[in-house]
């Protein structure tokens, strides 16, 4: 990059010049947002010479799209070749371009672009004379929804027989049963016009699928109306199976083979996120139905819950070849193997994801008597290391937009700046960011190396002597805590999540009240999440609350802690259970993964803190039957 030699004296220039430099470019940020171009230009004159120059002046451009020369924009695409803000701009670019049809431009452009995207990729397809049938397809396939510059890129392959009709039904069904219904609106427009889906009629039973039914009694006829059946059966087998179930059967009897099946899938599918019973026999019902990987994924579950071996062997090997790979599920069929005496082949799965640091390899280790340890420590980085990695400019800029609050910014040009490197520098970028306390970037950059590790900034520990003492008083593993704060918010105080969880322990702002009032927090305000002190103690204190009414179990703890309490407490079961069965099968994906991560963490954070790690086993336990009340 053209600007890498005087990246370091930028760096320099910043922090001499940073009331100035600071002002100018959140004065730059502020008249992007208000499209104010005087403003901008002022600021761009007063961040001249400035590390963050180049973002100044790409917002200037963004700005000015619409009457830049080309030849200004391929000034600052060279000036700034291989940088993030250079492949921001022309992705800006190029959908201005294809929005105004400049293909000329656009054509010549979208070949430089190093991560293009499906909607500038469409474009370029849907005006392809030949030879991108392979390619379209490829694309066709790589995605449930994609953008609508892509509709004409699945017409060509329709007209072309690539997609078929039935193939397109399958894909309207998948959209449908992740309710995105506007996509299937366009992707009906594809099929024959006596098939084809009214929008209108798609989002009236989505709305209520229950009054279509009642008014819509056949369960054959037109293509059509069997579809407008099948989604609002889906639709109230997605709110309750069981009624579903009730009106299915009173109806199934005027119905194909074909479209039983499916509903059945549905129902098994439903019923296995609600830890029914009937799932398996929903499922077994569908026989060999097509079904979505999450919907097979479920199957698994359903007899893994059960604790059904054979069925979960059955229900791992329908998997499609990609999804059966994952460490989850290698995992589990060699659980299955072991359970029927298959010895040999549950311990050859598990030494294919032993030594992994993550829940299933932690556990596949524990099944082949393998302690869990960390790996030796990499030599810190030298000076010259750490100045390499200052010097780049990538990274010297991201820690000036860390440090005007500009994250996600920021982060974009961090994780840029990590493309194709070695562990010698990832870890000296971790180095940095510690340094300048952007914890989640040191964590998340030490945890890409390959052969080279360092630990104890994979697993950072920051304030811990401050918060120790609280963690004492609550009687709290310190490990666990710190496992599942590196999972919150990778130790940024003042994270906001999009549903407005706050702070270090992303505190909900109800949940942060109803604490401070319980443990007697006077003058207590919600701005007060973001301070270190108050944040670890109201999280501190919830987490001891939610352990009191969870058995004292860490694993319901943590699911209450991301999903609430009262979930928590549903998801048990009438009989106990094992921790890593009642995590797995966790409805809410991004819990089910959390507390996988959570505990997983604990491990790392253990034999870090105490020398030798608890077994994940004794950790996770076994889950008590469902019973009692406790923290809602």
């Amino acid at each position: 990059m053209k600007r890498a030699i005087a990246a370091m004296a930028a760096c320099l220039a910043f922090a001499a010049h940073g009331g100035i430099a600071d002002d100018a470019v959140l004065k730059a940020r502020e008249a992007l947002a208000t499209g104010n171009r005087a403003a901008m230009a002022r600021a761009l004159e007063a961040a001249r010479g400035q590390v963050l120059e180049p973002w100044v002046e790409y917002w200037s451009l963004r700005q000015r799209l619409d009457e830049a020369q080309p030849s200004e924009l391929e000034a600052f695409l060279a000036l700034n070749e291989g940088s993030f803000v250079a492949e921001r701009l022309r992705a800006d670019w190029l959908a201005w371009l294809a929005a105004h049809e400049g293909w000329e431009i656009f054509d010549r452009e979208l070949p430089r672009l190093a991560q293009p995207d499906r909607e500038l990729e469409c474009h370029r397809l849907a005006r392809e004379e030949a030879g991108a049938i392979d390619q379209a397809r490829l694309l066709w396939s790589s995605a449930i929804e994609l953008p609508a510059s892509c509709d004409p890129v699945a017409a060509r392959l329709v007209a072309a027989g690539a997609i078929g009709g039935e193939e397109l039904r399958q894909h309207l069904r998948r959209l449908l049963e992740t309710r995105r219904i506007a996509a299937a609106g366009r992707l009906a427009a594809l099929l024959p016009a006596r098939e084809a889906p009214d929008p209108k009629v798609l989002r009236a039973i989505g709305a209520n699928p229950g009054q279509y039914l009642r008014r819509h009694r056949a369960g054959a006829g037109a293509r059509r109306e069997r579809e407008y059946v099948l989604f609002a059966l889906q639709r109230l087998a997605a709110g309750e199976p069981r009624a579903a179930a009730t009106v299915f059967e009173a109806r199934k009897g005027r119905m194909s083979a074909e479209d039983r099946a499916y509903v059945y899938g549905q129902l098994g599918w439903q019923a296995a996120l609600r830890h029914l019973p009937e799932a398996l026999a929903w499922y077994k019902a569908a026989g060999d139905v097509e079904m979505g990987d999450e919907q097979l994924a479920w199957r698994a579950r359903a007899a893994l819950r059960a604790s059904r071996w054979r069925a979960l062997r059955v229900a791992i090997a329908a998997m499609p070849e990609a999804l059966a790979a994952q460490p989850a599920w290698i995992y589990w069929l060699g659980r299955a193997q072991l359970a029927l005496g298959r010895r040999a082949e549950a311990q050859a799965l598990f030494e294919r994801i032993a030594g992994q640091p993550h829940f299933y390899g932690n556990l596949a280790d524990e099944e082949l008597g393998r302690p869990i340890v960390v790996p030796p420590r990499a030599a810190a980085p030298t000076g010259e290391e750490l100045e390499a990695a200052a010097a780049t400019p990538g990274i010297a800029g991201a820690l000036a937009l860390f440090r005007l609050g500009l994250r996600i910014e920021a982060v974009g040009e961090w994780n840029w700046s990590l493309r194709g490197r070695g562990d010698r520098f990832l870890l000296a970028a971790a180095e940095l960011a510690r340094r300048n306390a952007v914890f989640d970037r040191a964590v998340n950059t030490a945890d890409r190396t390959q052969v080279e590790h360092d630990y104890g900034l994979r697993y950072l520990a920051p304030f811990r002597e401050s918060v120790r003492a609280q963690m004492a008083s609550l009687d709290l593993d310190d490990a666990w805590v710190y496992g599942l704060m590196r999972q919150e918010s990778r130790f940024v105080m003042n994270a906001r999540s999009s549903s407005g969880a706050r702070g270090l322990m992303q505190l909900m702002p109800s949940t942060a009240k109803w604490v401070a009032r319980k443990i007697g927090l006077k003058d207590f305000s919600l701005d007060q999440t973001e301070d270190l002190g108050v944040n670890v103690m109201l999280g501190t204190n919830y987490l001891r609350m939610v352990l009191d009414g969870l058995d004292q179990h860490p694993v319901l703890a943590s699911a209450a802690y991301n999903a609430g309490p009262g979930r928590a407490r549903r998801w048990r079961d009438v009989r106990p259970i094992e921790g890593a069965v009642y995590a797995e099968t966790i409805p809410i994906t991004e819990t089910r993964e959390y507390v996988k991560k959570v505990m997983s963490n604990s491990l790392y954070y253990d034999a870090l803190f105490n020398g030798r790690p608890r077994s994940l086993k004794e950790r996770l336990g076994w889950i008590p039957a469902a019973a009692g009340d406790g923290v809602q």
